[in-house]
């Protein structure tokens, strides 16, 4: 099979994404896609990329990386919101882990 392969993935927040097409853009132009994306990550962002990356620091000790990403990129409000988060995946958090998160959660908050 002739093609790309992918070695390893690593989830990044928005905000990462954010940075990482702004620093693309000064010294290329970037494509229609990556423009709406620019977009998007510009509109849709909540928090700025150092506590961002400090949130999920933080959230690593309670969940996956993946998980702890997707709750820095939508900064859930309450349990419900969190609960969809996480209803895709195996497994289920307790109660006490989910308000400890949501506390972690707030003090990001901006």
């Amino acid at each position: 099979m002739i093609g790309k392969k992918v070695v390893e993935t690593d989830p990044v927040t928005i905000v990462e994404v954010k940075t990482m097409l702004e620093e693309r853009s000064e010294s290329y132009e970037l494509t229609y896609e990556q423009n709406i994306a620019l977009d998007h990550v510009t509109k849709f962002s909540k928090i700025e990329e150092e506590p961002a990356l400090k949130l999920v620091e933080e959230l690593k000790e309670i969940a996956k990386k993946s998980q702890a990403t997707k709750i820095a990129d939508l900064m859930p409000v309450d349990l419900a919101d969190l609960r969809l988060i996480f209803a895709k995946e195996r497994g289920s958090h307790k109660k006490e882990d989910l308000e400890q998160i949501l506390e972690i959660v707030d003090k990001y908050r901006e």
